[in-house]
């Protein structure tokens, strides 16, 4: 009903105007004229009417939504409005034997301004009175390239967005002072803020989807000293692929903050090693092992075997890669402990594998501080079971997962991991399996990583507590951190302890800060409590000490550390006596140990055994 209501008007409107435009055309060329006595005229202006009612029903003119018009609804009036004329001509010819040019091209003039405007006028009037911008939210477009240009316009022709673009920002300087869409270029990056303040900006979209991680972090510290709510557009090659449309904004993350430029990867050296392998993943469903699992799967092994003591965790990583891998890989889930000898030799009698990444540990600082015996038992015992039963199956390289707190470390954790560097160095020495570690530090939204303490801090209104106001830590993304496990594994020659390039440590505070601003709020409305350093913590990490440090990167952002030479007995002596022990001998012998207290003090490169 309501169709045929405003197809009735359209239809009652145009008619009025063919008319009009008639009769002003021959008042124009003949003023007093009375056409109602002229038969010519009586018969062009029926052909006209009819022709025009025709043509607007081909080119949908009665469809169009006119609240929404632009160039392309100007374009087919020209067209309906033109043929309308032609045809009239055309009968005029057939009919008298004579155009009457002069008139035909003063009314297809007329034609086109009355037919336009009456609908454009439209679009005026409801962006103007019906649907004003008044409660639209101000909006500052950083960026006025092609990905602002889009933003731009995206919101400047949609009258259901909620955003209305003020001005754009862009450190072009030859850009100052232009308009686009009528939006004007008002300043810098550097001018984020009182821009903000004197234009009362509400919302802020960072529109430059090719920004590196420091560029971005750089830009988003002006707008965290506003009050403006700040958004991204999608990242670039997500737009290339078509993932999503550039006007898709998404709130900034903290990792587009801490993160950093990914490290590219040798894909050819990685697939020569994994494709069409078997790949063992030990702790396949925790946070690293089962990125390790998702990388590891484009690279189209034969068989990946996903080891994992929680049932739960390992049947989500299964389901998800036979969701996408299903009639590509052999997918095997496997429930074991590492702790448990027998089960690990089972595995590989069973599975041999080429590749194994060995990602389970327990990882929590504080709670191994508590638990120093579990902690050795799962992080040393556990790793010299998966270690030799490689060996034992003939392996061809095993990727231990090793962390930053393993160098001189204060920690039962950090100890426990620098044992188990010890561990297989001492293997590879022996074995036809290359034994090599990685280290990185901490990994942005890994279960053990202070984000999600953070976010539930915050969602419960505050404080956030952080321990020290100088505390700093070494960040990484997950998919970056498991690049680099891969990419060692093609590297290995045995014996190395690979360490990313992890750029500069970022202040846990400033990450709180980051985080607080990033989820809507201010850090006074939140709050930062101070509650000391935990047990075991440092206030710096190290991802080398001074005797390891190799300074030549053996790949874009990863080097290769010096192995210091290890007393085989001591750690013999170590497991052999641990069930005797008390906790605080486990603890001290540990530490011990793992800072060479009990060691041999000789250091030997481990690129020398290479060599």
């Amino acid at each position: 009903m309501a169709y045929r209501k405003r197809l009735t008007f359209l239809m009652v409107l145009d008619s009025l105007i063919v008319l009009t435009a008639i009769y002003v055309s021959l008042f124009t060329l003949h003023p007093g004229i009375q056409i109602w006595k002229y038969k010519s005229v009586l018969l062009s202006a029926l052909t006209l009417l009819v022709s025009h009612h025709f043509f607007a029903f081909i080119y949908r003119l009665y469809q169009k939504a006119w609240e929404y018009a632009s160039i392309g609804e100007l374009t087919a009036i020209i067209k309906a409005v033109t043929f309308s004329i032609i045809t009239t001509a055309i009968v005029q010819f057939a009919v008298f034997q004579d155009i009457y040019v002069r008139a035909l091209m003063i009314t297809w003039m007329i034609h086109i301004i009355l037919i336009g405007g009456s609908r454009f006028v439209w679009r005026v009037f409801r962006d103007r009175y019906i649907k004003p911008n008044a409660n639209k939210r101000r909006t500052l477009i950083i960026g006025a390239g092609s990905a602002g240009m889009m933003v731009a316009r995206q919101l400047v022709n949609n009258p259901d967005a909620e955003l209305r673009p003020i001005a754009f920002i862009d450190d072009d300087l030859n850009k100052q002072k232009l308009q686009f869409f009528n939006i004007p270029v008002v300043g810098t990056t550097k001018d984020i803020e009182d821009v903000v303040r004197a234009l009362r900006i509400e919302h802020i979209i960072i529109a430059i989807p090719s920004l590196t991680k420091k560029q971005l972090n750089r830009i988003f510290e002006q707008c965290a000293k506003t009050n403006a709510k700040t958004q991204i557009v999608p990242k670039l090659e997500d737009i290339v692929t078509g993932k999503v449309s550039v006007s898709q904004f998404r709130d900034v993350q903290v990792e587009d903050l801490l993160g950093r430029e990914p490290v590219e990867l040798d894909i050819e050296s990685i697939s020569s090693y994994i494709e069409n392998k078997v790949i063992l993943v030990t702790g396949a469903g925790g946070s690293i092992g089962s990125e390790i699992c998702r990388q590891v799967c484009q690279f189209n092994p034969k068989k990946i075997v996903l080891l994992g003591h929680g049932e739960n965790s390992i049947y989500q990583i299964d389901m998800e890669l036979r969701n996408q891998y299903k009639d590509q890989i052999d997918i095997v889930p496997v429930i074991g402990d590492i702790q448990d000898r027998e089960r690990m030799f089972e595995v590989m009698e069973e599975h041999k594998p080429d590749v194994v990444y060995h990602a389970a540990a327990h990882k929590h600082v504080p709670l191994m501080e508590y638990n120093p015996k579990e902690a050795v038992k799962n992080n040393i015992f556990g790793t010299k079971n998966v270690a030799e039963a490689a060996d034992t199956f003939g392996v061809q390289t095993f990727v231990l997962i090793s962390t930053d707190k393993a160098v001189n470390p204060t920690n039962v954790m950090g100890a426990t991991k620098r044992f188990a560097e010890m561990i297989i160095q001492q293997l590879d020495k022996q074995s036809k399996t290359k034994f090599v570690a990685v280290r990185f530090g901490n990994v942005l939204g890994s279960r053990g990583s202070v984000i999600p303490l953070f976010k539930k801090q915050i969602q419960a209104g505050g404080p956030v507590t952080v321990t020290h106001p100088d505390m700093t830590r070494y960040f990484m993304t997950i998919p970056e951190a498991s690049r680099l496990v891969i990419q060692a594994g093609a590297l290995a020659k045995g014996g190395e302890i690979f360490v990313l390039d992890m750029g500069e440590p970022v202040k846990i505070v400033d990450l709180a800060k980051n985080l607080i601003k990033l989820s809507g709020y201010t850090v006074e409305e939140i709050g930062i409590e101070f509650t000391g350093i935990r047990p075991g913590e440092k206030m710096f990490e190290e991802l080398l000490n001074e005797n390891e440090v190799h300074p030549e990167q053996v790949f874009p952002k990863i080097f290769i550390g010096k192995a210091t030479a290890v007393d085989e007995k001591i750690l013999h002596d170590f497991m052999d006596r641990f069930e005797e022990m008390d906790k605080e001998e486990v603890r001290e012998r540990l530490l011990g140990i793992a800072n060479n207290k009990e060691l041999s003090k000789v250091s030997v490169s481990a690129n020398t055994s290479m060599n």
